[in-house]
């Protein structure tokens, strides 16, 4: 049982980090623009896990469970959000947009993660990491969208 568990993790958490780490193709968007205190979420659209006999719908690997197009779950233990997207341009594929707290800030030494302000058990968005930094400060972000600026084939 314990490694059964131990699999749907691993599973969960290469599914959530493997657009960041493999540079997969994905579409980045930012709800909302983040100066000090403020929430900063990302969106991308990435394939989705599909069980063969399940055609038609998403596998959510955080909670064990297939899902609908056009439904959403958490990502607990992750601070994130997923939905079954119906592709487009191919009615046979499916995807997920995932919308998470995106990367972490750049170091700044003048910026500090706000304890009092951040809360990791709470619900999506409200459990993204805030940062509080000097005055006249701005937090700066790595650029994950795909150099070469090529539409993803999703």
């Amino acid at each position: 049982m314990n490694a059964h568990l131990t699999l749907i993790l691993a599973l969960a958490i290469t599914t959530i980090m493997v657009p960041f780490i493999a540079g997969a193709d994905q579409k980045l968007a930012s709800d909302e623009t983040n100066s000090d205190g403020e929430i900063r979420i990302y969106k991308r659209l990435i394939p989705a896990d599909v069980l063969r006999d399940f055609p038609g719908m998403c596998f959510a690997s955080t909670r064990c469970a297939t899902v609908e197009p056009g439904k959403s779950w958490d990502l607990t233990p992750f601070c994130g959000r997923s939905t079954c997207v119906q592709n487009e341009d191919n009615k046979t594929k499916l995807l997920e947009l995932v919308e998470d707290c995106g990367p972490l800030p750049l170091a700044n030494d003048k910026c500090k993660l706000d304890t009092s302000k951040t809360n990791k058990t709470a619900s999506f968005p409200y459990c993204c990491p805030i940062f509080t930094c000097e005055p006249g400060i701005t937090l700066e972000y790595p650029d994950i969208e795909k150099e070469d600026g090529k539409k993803s084939d999703i």
